[in-house]
């Protein structure tokens, strides 16, 4: 499959070579040249299959002859050995738990795949590919865990200074091995915006092979539509004939991204969400057409703190840059802090079921968007993005308990931080990725 950029400028290239450059020379992020379809009666085979079926039967059409299907099945095998499920938490609505990975959180379907793509071209080519991600948490202990001990690869994370929780930090600074942490004395689009300058430098790009292990890597993406393709399918068959409503809580919209993909492969997928906090760009972007990035807001919600989401250029792209019809697809929600925290208890006294502030702000979207559409009755689908243990103090806030701490944590919380704290001007990322072989 052919891949070119969103910004129209750069010569259109492999899966291989869009996984390895992760962004394109002239800015842009790499979309395929076509979408591939599913054909409803492979769309009725794949109803009775595992997720790995599906993620395999979409890896395929993505990768065409560049990976040898047993090759690729073994890599699907090795990324999803846990379990994706379902919560039914009210009368047709439900939870998808994408929390259930190593590091708890959904960030793991996209950051496995792409390790295991990225240790693999990489070893096509006989080279150290230098992996440079920006994260708002839960991306960067995914990929630390996921390239961790992956050959041909190492891994530069820059996170913003005290605007992750504890969990995260230490996840993402204790991995050690190839995997080195940086400390960034700004918020998370002072990392994006150093990642970007990092890929666009020619002194750097001649001194080392990089890639990004952001949602802006299109093998980043594609596996995030794994798990819309596998719920849309279980689903469909207890709802038939039901168009599935997907929220999304979305801070770079990659998430939501994925989902757009999955839909336009053919999924039965009927509309989206797109669930947001304060930093609420898209959200105004679907009503009248303007896109005016802000300056980020910290929230409860850290990992959805975008001012500028990076992926809005995709989505852009696959609407056409029509806002009408990104919104007959797409209908932004924002909500707030305090309307978090009530959401979490009034689900958690209703149900007994203790949701993330992440998926919190989902479900409430998605309460809103039905308030609106009475009688309806779609079936709809919250994504759940992390476990609740992750944002402890929120929990607590909301319910007056705290969440016990999944066994495989416990030892990541005792581990003693290791990273490089620099100030958010590009001198600084440069000199420390300049002196990486040194």
């Amino acid at each position: 499959m052919i891949f070119f950029s969103t910004s129209k400028s750069s010569t259109p290239v492999s899966l291989k070579r869009a996984t390895l450059e992760g962004l394109a020379p002239d800015g842009g992020l790499y979309v395929p040249a076509e979408v591939p379809r599913f054909s409803a009666e492979e769309l009725s085979l794949l109803e009775s299959g595992t997720f790995n079926n599906v993620a395999f039967s979409i890896a395929r059409k993505f990768a065409g002859a560049e990976v040898p299907l047993d090759t690729l099945s073994r890599l699907i095998d090795e990324c999803y050995g846990f379990d994706t499920p379902l919560r039914e938490v009210g009368e047709g609505t439900f939870v998808e738990e994408l929390f259930h990975g190593p590091t708890l959180a959904f960030k793991d379907y996209g950051a496995r795949f792409l390790a295991r793509m990225t240790g693999y071209f990489a070893a096509e080519d006989r080279k150290m590919i230098t992996v440079l991600v920006a994260t708002s948490g839960d991306t960067g202990s995914a990929v630390a865990y996921g390239f961790n001990g992956i050959p041909n690869t190492r891994v530069v994370l820059l996170y913003p200074s005290g605007k992750v929780s504890r969990l995260q930090e230490q996840q993402l600074t204790t991995a050690g091995d190839n995997v080195f942490a940086l400390e960034v004395q700004g918020d998370f689009d002072d990392c994006q915006r150093l990642v970007k300058q990092a890929f666009v430098d020619p002194d750097l790009k001649r001194a080392l092979t990089l890639t990004s292990a952001n949602s802006i890597n299109i093998s980043r993406l594609i596996p995030q539509s794994f798990y819309y393709a596998w719920a849309s399918l279980q689903l469909s068959r207890r709802f038939p004939g039901k168009p599935l409503l997907f929220s999304v809580p979305s801070g770079n919209y990659g998430n939501l991204t994925a989902g757009v993909l999955a839909r336009m492969m053919g999924f039965p997928i009927g509309h989206f969400v797109a669930a947001s906090n304060a930093n609420d760009s898209v959200t105004r972007y679907l009503s009248d057409g303007r896109y005016e990035p802000r300056q980020t807001v910290r929230t409860l919600t850290t990992a959805m703190d975008v001012g500028n989401p990076s992926n809005f250029a995709r989505l852009l792209h696959f609407y056409d840059n029509d806002f009408r019809k990104m919104g007959s697809e797409i209908t932004g929600i924002s909500v707030t802090d305090g309307e978090t925290i009530e959401t979490i208890r009034s689900v958690y006294e209703r149900s007994g079921y203790i949701m993330d502030p992440h998926t919190a702000v989902g479900y409430r979207a998605l309460e809103e968007f039905r308030r609106a559409r009475p009688g309806d009755g779609y079936p709809g689908v919250v994504l759940s993005t992390a476990h609740p243990v992750k944002f402890d103090e929120a929990i607590m806030t909301a319910i007056g308990a705290e969440v016990p701490i999944p066994e495989e944590m416990k030892a990541v919380m005792d581990k003693p931080k290791k990273a490089t704290l620099i100030g958010n001007g590009y001198s600084d990322l440069s000199r420390f990725l300049q002196n990486l072989d040194r």
